[in-house]
Formats: structure tokens, sequence, C-alpha cells
């Protein structure tokens, strides 16, 4: 995880989250304390029949250029979050991927040999010796010079947007099926994806005053510790569940350090981590550890849900199962 951590500080300037807004009254969610929001299925239900892709064709790259692809038959789709791996499986074209990035783990991926041996850098090497037909990526990984060194040996190479929102799903959905040939059965993925986000959002009470969530990013063996705010990602998950993120509400953007001011000021009702992040500092009881989080009503309740790294902010076809796992982590009932 270490060049997400690296993406994540580049975000988080040197704001404190001290004084940012006013306190607010602790809203109800569940009372079940420690809570982890897992997926019914953790694998792929990729589109049936598989498609055929209709090749060649010539797309417009997120990086300005024009890129034709003349074959499917070997493909990497790899980025940090995962995702662009999860929707070519969910394609229905999962047996024409050769390989994966560090983030793409779900069970059908996940005996595929690693493109990014060092964290989440690719390895011009590694994908060379794989000798795939089309390489889609987006910003999230490089390096730069990698991905020339794929280019100048003939491998189409297709950028999508790495906009990290739920509203930027349908479009990186359509922008996967568009390189591979398939934008029939990207229609077909993106209503599924779609209806599935909105069957998730309308779990979420109607009634009530919605609890306040903070996304606490934490990497205890790195020492990193900040919260997610307005555009971290969070923030989007957070409020398809029609709760309010804690981070936005007073004033932050993106990832800011963490403080026991701005914290308690956030007065968050829910405290929401990725497990990975729980599990370096030692769980729960190093959590309330950290600066400001015992004092909030989050922290007094041990009202604390952790999700998995590859899963909460992913925004890959899976997204609408994410959204309704978290509501049913928040609001469900205790098991």
């Amino acid at each position: 995880m270490a060049i997400l951590v690296a993406a994540i500080l580049a975000t988080a300037g040197c704001t404190s989250v001290s004084e940012l807004g006013p306190e607010a009254e602790a809203a109800p969610a569940n009372g079940c304390g420690v809570t982890t929001a897992k997926l019914a299925d953790d694998d792929i239900a990729p589109i049936t029949p598989a498609p055929a892709p209709a090749l060649p064709v010539t797309v417009d790259s997120a990086d300005g250029r024009k890129v034709t692809v003349k074959s499917a038959d070997r493909i990497l789709a790899v980025n940090l979050y995962g995702s662009l791996g999860e929707i070519v499986f969910s394609l229905g074209l999962g047996d024409r991927v050769i390989g994966r990035d560090t983030s793409t783990t779900f069970p059908a991926a996940a005996r595929l040999p690693l493109v990014t041996p060092q964290g989440h850098d690719l390895s011009a090497e590694a994908i060379l010796e794989l000798n795939p037909t089309v390489l889609i990526a987006d910003d999230s990984i490089g390096p730069p010079t990698v991905l020339k060194q794929i280019r100048d040996a003939g491998i189409p190479v297709v950028i999508v947007d790495d906009t990290q929102t739920l509203a930027a799903v349908p479009a990186h959905i359509r922008a996967v099926a568009a390189a591979l040939g398939v934008p029939e059965a990207g229609e077909q993925l993106v209503t599924r994806v779609q209806s599935e986000i909105d069957a998730a959002r309308a779990t979420a009470p109607k009634d009530g005053t919605p609890p306040r969530i903070a996304f606490l990013y934490v990497r205890g063996t790195a020492g990193v510790f900040l919260i997610g705010g307005e555009g971290a990602g969070s923030d989007s998950m957070i409020e398809a569940i029609g709760a309010v993120d804690a981070g936005s509400e007073i004033g932050l953007k993106k990832f800011r350090p963490l403080t026991s001011e701005g914290l308690i000021n956030a007065a968050p009702d829910v405290i929401l981590v990725m497990t990975e992040g729980l599990n370096s500092v030692d769980g729960v009881d190093g959590l309330l550890k950290l600066p400001g989080v015992a004092q909030t009503p989050a922290g007094i309740n041990k009202r604390i849900v952790d999700m998995d790294d590859g899963i909460l902010l992913n925004f890959g076809a899976r997204t609408g199962k994410a959204v309704e796992a978290l509501a049913k982590a928040v609001y469900g009932p205790c098991s």
C-alpha cells in the first residue's frame, strides 16, 4: 500500500483539522460497537453470456491519445484501486485477463501473476513477459516511463479517467468496455451496477438525524494518520448511505492530518477505517489511542466500522454491493 499512502499524503498538505467547525450532537446509528462491513460474496458476478469483442476499435484515451486496439485476447487492466481488473471480469472477459495489480485480490483473479511486484509500481519486464495485446490503466499507477516502454513495444495502452466517485463509475465501465470492443456489455453492466447502487442507497433510514461518520486513513507502521473530507472518495460512500461525512462538514478537502481538536470538533458518531489500517494500529484499542478518537461519540461508544481496503474505495463494478455492505454495517441489526 506504499503508493496509496504516498498518493493520499500528496493531497494532505500541511493543514490540520483543528478548529474548523462547530461541534455536533451525536446521531443514532446502530449500537453494535465494532462492525466489519462485508460483501455477501467476495467474488465477481460476470455478465452472461460472455460477449465477443468486436475489434479493431479506436478509442480516445484519457491522456489525449487516440489508441487502436486490435485484439482483446490477452488483457491487462491495472490501477491503484483494483477497479479496472474488476470491471473487465464483470464484463465477462475474465478468462482473457493474464495478470493483475496488487489491489486485484478477488478469488477469480487472485492466482494471476502480479505485474506490480514492488507495491503498486508497474514492472515493464513482468508486463512484457506476459505479452498482452492491450493494457488498460489510469493515472493512479505508473511510473510513466514504464507505460512508455509498453507503448514503444507496440502494445496499445488505454488510459481511463481516474476520478474516484460513485458518479464516475458508469463512465469507467463504458471506457473499459469501449476499449475492449464490448460496448453493449458495458451498458448492461452499467445498468446492473447503477441499479445496485440505487437499491443500496434506498436502504438508508428515512427518519431521524443522519449519523456523522469520519473516515480515518491510518497506517500505524508508517506513522500516517489522516481524516478524509470532500473529494477523498470516502465522502461519496458515506453520503451514499444517507450519512453525513464529518470531515466535509467541517470544511475539509481531500485528506488532512489528524489532530485531537479537529476530530473532537468533527464529533463523529461512527468512525470508518480500512481493515488493514485498523490492524496496523493493533485494532480498536490502538485506534482509541489516536488523537481525539476516545473523546468523540464514536470513541466513547466504540462505534467503529472497518471495511476491506480493496472494496471501500474501489469504485469498480461491485460499488453497489460495497454501499449495501456499508449501510448494513452502520444501520443493520447486530449479529
